[in-house]
C-alpha cells in the first residue's frame, strides 16, 4: 500500500473517532499501555497450588497426545532421554542446543550419537528447553535462542522438551511476565513459540494426521 493511500484510510479513521495526528492524550494512553503490560483475561482453571498445576500440566500434555515423564533433577535426564528413544526404537542420535541446564548434564553415561546446534532438517531426534509450561492447556513455551535454536522445536520428527516444574503456571499471561522478567522490559526474544503436544492436522476428510507440519512425537521430561 502506498504512503498516500494509507495515509488516506487513516486519516479517515482519525476523523470518523475524533482523533488528530500525534495526538498528545492518545500517546499518552499508548505509552502507559505499553509500560503497564496489563494482563488480558486470566482463567480461573490453572489458578492451583504447584502440585496441582503440575497434575493439571500433564493431564492437559497427555490429552494432546504428547507423554509427560517428571524426574528429580537435570542429572536424571540424558538416562530419561536413552530410555524414551530406545523404547520407542528410535535411534540413538540426538541433536541439542547450548542450553546451559542440559549441557551440564552428563550424555557421555548414555551410548546417545550427540550433536549441538540448530537442525538443518535432517535429524530425527531434538532435544530443547523450554521456558515454561501452561497448566490449563497443556502447552510449552519455547523463546529462541542460539542455546534453543527454534529449529529443533519444529524440523526432527521426534521431539524432547525438558521444562522446570517450577515453570509450569497457571495462564500464558503469567509466562508473558517470566520472559519480560529474564530477558528485561523491551528486551523480548527474537521468536516466542507455543506448543501444544505434536504437530497435527484433520484437514483431509477429518482425519488425524501427527507430524504433519513438524514432530510426530512430542515428549516432556519435567525436572524438579
Amino acid at each position: 500500500m502506498s504512503g498516500s493511500a494509507r495515509d488516506a484510510i487513516l486519516s479517515r479513521i482519525r476523523h470518523a473517532n475524533g482523533g488528530r495526528p500525534r495526538d498528545p492524550a492518545r500517546q499518552a494512553v499508548v505509552d502507559a499501555r505499553l509500560a503497564e503490560a496489563r494482563p488480558g483475561v486470566i482463567p480461573a482453571r490453572g489458578q492451583l497450588d504447584s502440585e496441582a498445576r503440575i497434575a493439571l500440566f500433564v493431564d492437559m500434555a497427555q490429552r494432546a497426545s504428547a507423554s509427560v515423564l517428571r524426574v528429580e533433577s537435570y542429572a536424571a535426564v540424558p538416562a530419561a532421554v536413552a530410555d524414551w528413544l530406545r523404547q520407542n526404537n528410535f535411534p540413538a542420535s540426538l541433536r541439542m542446543g547450548e542450553d546451559p541446564r542440559l549441557a551440564a548434564a552428563d550424555f557421555g553415561t548414555t551410548t546417545l550419537d550427540m550433536t549441538t546446534g540448530a537442525s538443518g532438517g535432517d535429524d530425527l531426534n531434538a532435544l530443547s528447553h523450554a521456558e515454561g509450561g501452561i497448566a490449563e492447556t497443556g502447552t510449552l513455551m519455547f523463546v529462541s535462542s542460539p542455546a534453543n535454536p527454534t529449529s529443533l522445536n519444529f524440523l526432527p520428527e521426534n521431539h524432547i522438551a525438558v521444562v522446570a516444574a517450577a515453570d509450569i503456571v497457571g495462564d500464558m499471561e503469567a509466562l508473558w511476565g517470566v520472559v519480560r522478567s529474564r530477558s528485561g522490559k523491551g528486551l523480548m526474544p527474537r521468536s516466542v513459540n507455543f506448543v501444544t503436544g505434536p504437530s497435527r492436522s484433520a484437514d483431509i476428510e477429518q482425519t488425524l494426521l501427527l507430524g504433519a507440519h513438524g514432530p510426530r512425537a512430542l515428549h516432556i521430561i519435567l525436572v524438579g
